[in-house]
Order: structure tokens, then C-alpha cells, then sequence
């Protein structure tokens, strides 16, 4: 246990129980606790293998590599329709982890396996990302923002593209695109400072 990652169990109002079971289980296997995006984040060797998080309807598993997990028992859970590799695991209550923890370990042990081997998962290109119409307008008629975009991380090309496109209405998605024009000429991603 790390106790640095212990205020995100203690400072948990809703799964508690859960949290701590999904911990020891974790733990179990022989991975190492660090605290990453703010959740308790378990390494094999340095690499991201799994991360415990919660949200109001239930808690999960994050397996950072799960798309390339067997998937047995077909427990595993796609997010979103724009997360590529990981998927969860969700829980509504400590009983159904129990339940499920011979199993919960076995993933956890392929995940381990995985990543020892160096697999590697086939991502999207950026291209093959929906661009919004409103955004490739204004990057045919700003030639230096065009030039600043193309030259971002294809992380953050894909970011800003998956952020414009989930807008419903063109007006949204072009005050979007007109906020974070200057941040795209500062070579900076939706994410950074």
C-alpha cells in the first residue's frame, strides 16, 4: 500500500467498501499503488496495468490494455465509443466483487502478461477521427492555424477533434473551436496549462 493514495480511499463518501475490496485484490496480485489522474493507479514494472475509479451509478476497473484481454467471462466494458483501448469492469456493490475476485485476478494476471510481452494495440489514426465542417472551414481560411494544428501531438489533434465534434449544435461547436484558437497557435492541447 502506498500511502499517498490512501486520502483517495479515505476521502471517498460512496463505495467505500468497494474501493478497499477492489485495493486488496489489486494488491494481491503483486502490482505496485501509485496515484494517477487522482485515482489509485496499479504498475507492472512501471507501466499502467489497471486503475480503480468510481462515478455516481457504480465503481470499475480500468484496464488500460482491456481491449486486448480474452474477455472469458465478458465482463468488460467499453466506456465511450471514442475510448480506444481500456475497458472496465463495473460494480454496484461489494458482493458482486467478491463474487467475481478468482476472476478479477485472472484479468489482472493477463494484463500483466500483456504487457510483458510489449503488445501493442492498433489505434486510430487522426485522420480517421471525424473532423466538424466548422472546424475545417476555419482551417482553410487561417493558413497559421492550420500549420499550428497539424503540428500538435496526434493526442491532442485527436482531443480537440473528439471535444468539437461532441458539440450537438454548430454554434456550440464554433465557439468551441473560437475559444481554443489561441491555445491551438500556443501549441498547446485541451489539457495543458
Amino acid at each position: 500500500m502506498n500511502p499517498k493514495v490512501d486520502w483517495f480511499f479515505n476521502k471517498a463518501k460512496k463505495w467505500q467498501e468497494e474501493y478497499d475490496k477492489l485495493r486488496m485484490i489489486v494488491l494481491d496480485c503483486g502490482l505496485t499503488e501509485e496515484l494517477k489522474w487522482g485515482c489509485p493507479c496499479y504498475t507492472f514494472e512501471g507501466n499502467n496495468i489497471v486503475l480503480i475509479h468510481g462515478f455516481k451509478e457504480y465503481c470499475a476497473l480500468l484496464f488500460m490494455k482491456g481491449a486486448l484481454l480474452k474477455d472469458a467471462k465478458g465482463i468488460l466494458i467499453q466506456q465511450t465509443e471514442n475510448v480506444q483501448v481500456a475497458r472496465q469492469i463495473r460494480f454496484t456493490d461489494v458482493e458482486e466483487i467478491t463474487g467475481l475476485e478468482p476472476v478479477l485476478k485472472s484479468y489482472i494476471k493477463e494484463a500483466i502478461k500483456v504487457e510483458k510481452a510489449g503488445v501493442k494495440a492498433p489505434l486510430k489514426k487522426t485522420s480517421e477521427f471525424k473532423m466538424p465542417e466548422e472546424f475545417k472551414n476555419v482551417l482553410d481560411g487561417t493558413p497559421a492555424l492550420k500549420k499550428a494544428f497539424y503540428a500538435l501531438t496526434p493526442g491532442r489533434q485527436r482531443g480537440y477533434l473528439l471535444y468539437f465534434s461532441s458539440a450537438k449544435q454548430s454554434k456550440t461547436r464554433e465557439a468551441r473551436i473560437e475559444k481554443n484558437m489561441p491555445r491551438i497557435l500556443k501549441g498547446k492541447g485541451l489539457e495543458d496549462e
